[in-house]
């Protein structure tokens, strides 16, 4: 197949519009850009040949560096990649306009309508609730809404398969708390946690790989209840724990290369020597 080749045929005049319009408009300006780029005539062949489906991934990467960017505490890379993320919308926007399905500004009408009617706290009766009670009727709206929908054949009917596993084991976890099938009490869960791993341990022994995995999925699943429990998600703890490891490893990395020594060369006990040293320069004073 012979890839078909795109020509721009914009003239300066027309850059020139677009340049500023960035500046007096710029949600408009993203718009309009992002309708240039899928031009079939004068487009992006990139751009051109993508679909719902295909941009679904650089969505999930581009969500992840915002929580990168905001973890670094960085604004300008924050800023920069919340840019990117919206990109991404306003990409999904177009090819809903496309298809004669919605538009951008139906998306934004969407999610201000939403806003204010799940809101009634403060765009309506200005109660003072407290932050649990919000959300549990934010919960109760919900449902209103959903009234005289098909009727679920299940509670996990609705949890989205496209969230990371750990995300998803929360909200099924969640769901099924909601109806009563969840312990009271951290207490059993934690007991649970110890359970799958004396699993995981027996099924290392049998040498059953497939057993392995399947015991150590049990324990991940418990591990992510027990967050819960504990008020914590998963998700975000299993990233601050990776951001840790990194940062100490990085260290440990300096330490070795200053006393001009090789990783590789170097047995587990010196390179945890090594490690131990970063972590008690963590708790120093500054």
């Amino acid at each position: 197949m012979i890839a078909k080749k795109y020509k721009s045929i914009m003239q300066p005049q027309q850059r020139q519009q677009f340049i500023d319009l960035t500046q007096s408009d710029p949600v408009t300006a993203l718009v309009k850009i992002m309708q240039q780029l899928r031009d079939p005539q004068s487009g992006c062949p990139w751009d051109i040949e993508q679909t719902m489906q295909t941009i679904i991934p650089h969505t999930i990467e581009e969500t992840y560096e915002v929580a990168d960017a905001i973890y670094s505490g960085d604004p300008q890379h924050i800023k920069e990649e919340l840019g990117d993320l919206l990109f991404q919308v306003v990409f999904y926007a177009q090819l809903g306009q496309e298809q004669g399905w919605f538009d951008f500004d139906d998306v934004a009408q969407g999610m201000c309508d939403k806003l204010i009617r799940r809101h009634p706290h403060v765009f309506t009766d200005q109660s003072e609730l407290t932050a649990q009670q919000v959300e549990a009727q934010w919960e109760a709206i919900k449902q209103t809404e959903k009234a005289g929908l098909p009727i679920p054949t299940s509670i996990l009917a609705n949890i989205p398969t496209g969230m990371t596993p750990l995300m998803q084991a929360h909200k099924i976890q969640k769901a099924c708390a909601k109806v009563g099938f969840d312990w009271s009490d951290i207490s059993p869960v934690a007991d649970k946690v110890k359970e799958e791993l004396a699993e995981v341990q027996a099924a290392i022994a049998s040498g059953d790989q497939a057993h392995v995995q399947e015991e150590i999925g049990d324990l991940l699943f418990a591990v992510v209840n027990l967050a819960r429990h504990a008020g914590v998600k998963s998700e975000v703890a299993l990233q601050q724990a990776n951001r840790k490891f990194t940062t100490r490893f990085m260290q440990v990395e300096a330490l070795v290369a200053a006393d001009q020594h090789d990783m590789q060369s170097l047995e587990l006990d010196r390179l945890e020597a090594y490690w131990q040293q970063v972590k008690r320069s963590e708790s120093q004073p500054k």
